[in-house]
């Protein structure tokens, strides 16, 4: 009697499964929603760093497809994500709203049903087994008292104190009590046959009930089948056409890379093959006489300053008013290179996504593909007039590689105390930044940090270490 109640408490089981199962498939979205978004970024960062990069050619292009690939990939997980939220959760949610009907007391109508129709069925064979306990109980006491009244009627014949009309009592108690024992086993036995013979019926009514909670249920685990189905189907990307193809092109891509096609390129636009400029008959100019003082000179020769810490790659020029026929300017900028490797697991660092993100496109270690060197080539003078930036690729290809100056910082060796308005002053342990490298006199641009800027002598400070 009341075993039913676990087949009830199914039907509440199987609300709650619906819950869970909707969990199940909102995390999963919310998984492929950022996997989705991850690609996105990881694509648009690596396509800026390889543009920008010293790749050049069909190797360049095979390697951005990796990126158009992961763009591509990602809109397929988003359309996942969508599916699985549109779809199969709003299946679920609808489905679950249309077979589970809440009450206004508390429960569900369908639990509120399957609890009545058993309770029904089970209410007079319940009632009957409780008279077979209550007869099984009375006939068990009666067979105590008979077994105790003989035992007490057997000691009595043994003890002479006790008179005739005691023994006699005693006799009459055993007499009684074999008839309480017939009487009660008859009945016990009456009950039974009853409740034996009302089982079937209630067998019956109870399977009925029972067969309609086992209906409930097989609609819902059809109804989950089906829908984990159609989960799997969304999952399953190897069956989407598109998918296949993402793959089938980016194979085409990296074939299509030549490495003759690409070293011929670089041949004909950055080695022998470019198109020169070769010093040309020049008219003489009175301002090629000029004496220059060592500021103007230290101003004729600056192009570009590069910060250490800039990563933009923009220009910072300072034209020069008196001699701007002797400036020659870069056109573009060595990035800074840095020890970053791309391929160091992240979990020896702990850093979360998004900070190895705005870490990695500030140290990847890559540089303009367009950069130009320095043409100052002479050894008597600190700038060549006779160089040009129009050949092809804007630079000499009778140019040193002469290094970019870069920020360094240097620490002051002794005092110094500026002579003219555009020296520095600084006392020995001071810090400053070298801005620009010694030039002919032995002088150095510097900047305080302060944010004043000048010259001083390069033999009073060291690098840092």
């Amino acid at each position: 009697v009341g075993n039913y109640k676990r087949t009830v408490k199914r039907i509440d089981d199987g609300h709650r499964l619906c819950n869970d199962l909707m969990n199940c498939i909102h995390e999963r979205a919310r998984i492929e929603k950022v996997y989705a978004q991850q690609l996105t970024e990881w694509a648009k960062r690596w396509k800026q760093l390889v543009e920008k990069g010293p790749q050049y050619g069909t190797v360049e292009r095979a390697w951005c497809a990796f990126m158009s690939e992961a763009e591509k990939v990602s809109e397929l997980h988003l359309e996942v994500k969508g599916s699985l939220m549109n779809e199969d959760f709003e299946k679920i949610k609808n489905w679950q709203k249309e077979a589970f009907h809440k009450q206004m007391m508390g429960g569900f109508k369908e639990t509120k049903e399957a609890e009545d129709g058993f309770r029904k069925a089970q209410k007079p064979w319940a009632k009957k087994l409780k008279e077979v306990e209550a007869a099984k109980k009375a006939y068990h006491a009666a067979c105590k008292e008979e077994k105790l009244a003989i035992s007490r009627e057997t000691n009595s014949k043994a003890d002479p104190a006790l008179n005739p009309e005691q023994l006699k009592k005693l006799q009459d108690k055993v007499e009684r009590s074999k008839q309480d024992v017939l009487k009660t086993k008859e009945k016990y036995e009456k009950s039974l046959k009853e409740l034996d013979n009302a089982t079937p019926q209630y067998m019956e009514n109870m399977e009925q009930v029972f067969e309609q909670c086992q209906q409930f249920e097989e609609k819902r685990l059809r109804f989950f089948r089906e829908v984990l189905l159609e989960v799997q189907k969304h999952l399953d990307l190897s069956n989407v056409a598109s998918y296949k193809n993402i793959y089938r092109e980016l194979e085409q891509n990296i074939k299509t890379a030549d490495a003759v096609e690409d070293l011929r390129w670089f041949r004909a636009n950055q080695g022998p093959g470019m198109s020169m400029n070769w010093p040309q008959f020049e008219e003489w100019s009175a301002d090629l006489n000029r004496t220059l003082s060592r500021r103007e000179k230290k101003k004729a020769s600056d192009g570009v300053t590069l910060t250490g810490i800039n990563q933009t790659g923009e220009q910072v020029s300072q034209p020069n008013k008196h001699s701007s026929s002797l400036s020659i300017q870069s056109n573009t900028v060595q990035s800074v290179q840095s020890s970053y490797n791309p391929f160091e697991d992240e979990e020896d660092t702990g850093s979360t996504v998004s900070e190895k993100e705005d870490n990695k496109i500030k140290n990847v270690s890559s540089y303009e593909k367009n950069q130009s060197y320095p043409t100052d080539w002479s050894d008597e003078e600190s700038n060549n007039p006779f160089s040009s930036t129009d050949a092809n690729g804007d630079t000499n290809p009778f140019d040193e590689d002469t290094p970019p100056a870069m920020e360094v910082r240097v620490r002051a060796l002794y005092d110094y105390e500026g002579q003219e308005q555009d020296e520095l002053s600084f006392k020995a342990g001071d810090e400053l930044t070298k801005m620009e490298n010694e030039d002919e006199q032995g002088w150095c641009k510097g900047r305080l940090d302060n944010g004043q800027v000048g010259l001083y002598p390069a033999n009073y400070v060291e690098p840092i270490q």
